[in-house]
């Protein structure tokens, strides 16, 4: 099988030799070492690491919630400076307003730019289909499973039609038949919207499951260490995990991954003699 990317689509975002880095206890802490990464239009991207190896603190940046300490980072090639309505972020924890109906939520991100109440309804309806939550329209976030909940959040972010859509473990606190479903469905709705999509997860199944790239992060400092191209053609269900091929790049990635954290392991244990 081929490698999905399509290598005409265009580069949206452009990431040259990021340095991220706080002060602690008088020293420097470097969490982000040199890196560099381009991403594509309309690519779903999974990072992977150990904790700690600075994913979530890369997703921050690409969102603007954090200033790189040097190198670059473009979007549409333009610097990233800010947060801006272009890029929409679904966190682990639950992002609800548990004051608020489903639909309420859903209509809350778009509440300041589409004055008009029926133009307000009709997307919010269009994206509670997207997500299957039409039924619970009225219900309030009391009233749903954490699955339903986790919806609710990936319907805030999308209803405003961001350009990349930055999702940080969105399903790690789920048991596994719900993170399962809502990976279909969520898969089902990325064809559909084709929306740039960056996805954080400790999870390597669902890093492969998902992706059509998979970015291997080592740690101490946080670098690149693999980039994996997801051969499998869309659309994927869940029998996809059961086939002797995802097995075998499973198998390979965990060797990466495992490879990298022995290396690192070794690394600081020469560096600081323990």
């Amino acid at each position: 099988m081929a490698a999905l990317r399509d290598e005409k689509k265009e580069l949206i975002i452009s990431i040259e030799k990021l340095n991220f880095s706080y002060a602690s206890q008088g020293r420097q802490n470097n969490v982000i070492d040199q890196l560099d990464l381009k991403i594509y239009d309309q690519e779903f991207l999974s990072i992977v690491g150990a904790s700690g190896c600075g994913k979530s603190t890369l997703l921050n940046i690409i969102a603007g919630l954090l200033p790189p300490k040097s190198g670059a980072i473009y979007m549409d090639g333009k610097p990233i400076t800010a947060p801006g309505p272009d890029r929409t972020m679904v966190f682990q924890d639950d992002a609800v307003f548990p004051w608020y109906s489903v639909k309420d939520n859903v209509s809350y991100g778009i509440k300041d730019t589409v004055k008009d109440k029926d133009a307000r309804n009709g997307k919010v309806e269009e994206t509670l289909r997207l997500v299957g939550l039409s039924e619970n329209a009225k219900m309030f976030p009391r009233q749903l499973s954490g699955g339903m909940r986790k919806r609710v959040d990936v319907a805030r972010a999308i209803i405003t039609k961001p350009q990349v859509l930055l999702m940080d473990e969105p399903f790690a606190a789920l048991d596994v038949m719900t993170k399962q479903n809502l990976q279909e469905e969520f898969l089902k709705i990325w064809n559909e919207t084709k929306m740039t999509v960056i996805f954080v997860t400790h999870d390597l199944e669902e890093a492969l499951y998902m992706a059509d790239r998979v970015v291997v992060m080592s740690s101490h400092p946080g670098r690149i260490s693999k980039i994996v191209d997801v051969p499998f053609s869309r659309s994927r269900d869940k029998d996809l995990k059961t086939t002797s091929e995802f097995a075998k790049l499973r198998r390979e990635l965990s060797h990466i991954f495992d490879t990298k954290q022995i290396e690192e392991q070794s690394e600081i244990q020469e560096r600081y003699g323990e």
